[in-house]
């Protein structure tokens, strides 16, 4: 699955397409955020429908950023069933992301 851009209006409805939901949050003047692009087009790759990872742009859709409380960038919000359950701030390795949804998928699957 690759990486797909969502917005204040669309957004709603996104997360409602998979139980689990990796969503980026991210500035097109961000250098991290934009280091971050390719490992999480890997990610959707090995991932697969697992999970959906949506990248939002919060300079294009305030709404979302605000309601997620999002201060700096990039931060990554992993949803289960729409709901947060993780968060991280700053560029990590493909691992710990890869990890948050192995961690979800498991606890999906009991």
């Amino acid at each position: 699955m690759s990486l797909k851009t969502s917005n204040d209006a669309e957004f709603s409805g996104d997360i409602r397409k998979s139980e689990l939901t990796l969503v980026d949050f991210t500035a097109v003047w961000c250098p991290p955020c934009k280091r971050l692009i390719p490992l999480l087009e890997e990610l959707g790759q090995e991932l697969g429908e697992r999970v959906t990872i949506l990248k939002v742009d919060v300079d294009a859709s305030p709404q979302i950023a605000a309601r997620f409380g999002v201060m700096s960038m990039p931060t990554v919000i992993l949803l289960k069933d729409g709901e947060p359950v993780e968060r991280l701030v700053g560029l990590r390795p493909k691992e710990t992301y890869r990890g948050l949804v192995a961690k979800y998928s498991a606890m999906a699957a009991r």
